[in-house]
């Protein structure tokens, strides 16, 4: 498997996710900059807006809206992790029971593109379909656009 691509076990790109690519902390760093000189002249709020919540909510975006991402993540909170042949055969789109299976229900779901990934991938292998999954998160795809709410 392609060593540098972050991918979820599951079949979603982690490239493709704010939170997993990194993009949500970088963001609200750089928002935390831009916007540093106002806390100095509105520590206590100005009308409506309450600066000091402000703040808080960009140091939490900071601290922690990062996802260590799937091959990171220590304990297993996710049905899919606690998997056996996952951890045997590295994703769920290697799997004959992915359509199928109980503990990948809600990707299905809610991400219902891992599908047709999972399809794409019988055609044209697990690296064929990360190279497509990078290409995708450089053209700008973000899960965003694409997953059901």
């Amino acid at each position: 498997m392609e060593s540098d691509y972050k991918f979820g076990r599951c079949g979603v790109s982690c490239e493709m996710c704010p939170a997993g690519n990194g993009r949500v902390k970088e963001l609200a760093s750089e928002l935390k900059r831009l916007t540093s000189d106002f806390f100095k002249d509105f520590p206590k709020g100005h009308g409506e807006f309450d600066w000091g919540e402000y703040r808080k909510g960009l140091d939490y975006f900071i601290e922690s809206y990062g996802c260590p991402t799937c091959r990171e993540i220590k304990e297993p909170w996710c049905e899919v992790l606690k998997c056996e042949k996952v951890r045997e055969k590295g994703s769920c789109l290697l799997c004959d029971e992915f359509p199928e299976c109980p503990r990948t229900e809600y990707q299905r779901g809610r991400y219902p593109f891992v599908l047709e990934r999972y399809e794409r991938v019988k055609e044209i292998g697990f690296e064929g379909h990360l190279k497509e999954e990078r290409r995708r998160a450089e053209e700008g795809t973000l899960l965003n656009d694409i997953r059901k709410y």
